[in-house]
C-alpha cells in the first residue's frame, strides 16, 4: 500500500482509539459504583495503550516509511469476557441507565473497530503491520465481548424486571 493510504489508516485507527477512550473516560466520571468505574478504567487504559502504539506506528512509517517491530505487548486472547464479568458489575448498571447506553455506543465503536482492524490486517504486505492489526484486532473483540456480554445480561434483568417473558 502507498505511504500516504497507509498514513490515513493510522489517522482513522488512532482517531477510532480516541473515540473509544473518550466515551469510556466518560462513562466512568459518570459511574457511581466503584466496579463500573474499574470495568470503564480498564477499557480507557486499553484504548490508551492503543492510542500510544499507533502514534508511535504513525511516526515510524512518517519518518521511515517502516512499521516499528515489537510494539504488541499483553495477550488479549488470554482474557475472556465471562472472567471479566461479574455479577456485581451488571447489578450496578442500570438497563436505561448512562452507562447501558455507553455500553450499547460502545460495542458499535468496537465493531467497527474489529473490522477495520481485520481488513488492515489481512490487506498488509508488511509483516509488521500485519501483526499490528492482527494485535489490535485481537483486542478489540475482547472489548466487543465484554460489552455484548453485559448488554446481553442487561436487556436480561430488564425483562426480568418488567415481566417481558411470554410464558
Amino acid at each position: 500500500m502507498d505511504k500516504p493510504s497507509t498514513l490515513t489508516i493510522l489517522k482513522n485507527a488512532i482517531l477510532i482509539e480516541r473515540k473509544g477512550k473518550s466515551l469510556y473516560q466518560t462513562a466512568m466520571d459518570h459511574a457511581e459504583s466503584d466496579a463500573v468505574k474499574a470495568f470503564f478504567k480498564d477499557l480507557v487504559d486499553d484504548e490508551q495503550e492503543h492510542i500510544e502504539i499507533l502514534e508511535k506506528q504513525f511516526k515510524s512509517f512518517m519518518n521511515s516509511g517502516a512499521f516499528l517491530a515489537g510494539q504488541y505487548e499483553g495477550d488479549a486472547a488470554a482474557v475472556d469476557a465471562p472472567d471479566i464479568l461479574s455479577e456485581e458489575l451488571t447489578k450496578q448498571i442500570g438497563a436505561a441507565s448512562f452507562e447501558a447506553t455507553a455500553i450499547t455506543a460502545a460495542i458499535a465503536f468496537e465493531n467497527k473497530a474489529v473490522q477495520m482492524y481485520a481488513q488492515q490486517a489481512k490487506d498488509a504486505t508488511d509483516p509488521e503491520e500485519k501483526k499490528l492489526y492482527n494485535w489490535l484486532s485481537v483486542w478489540e473483540k475482547t472489548h466487543l465481548k465484554k460489552l455484548m456480554a453485559i448488554e446481553e445480561s442487561l436487556i436480561e434483568t430488564a425483562w426480568n424486571d418488567n415481566n417481558f417473558w411470554p410464558f
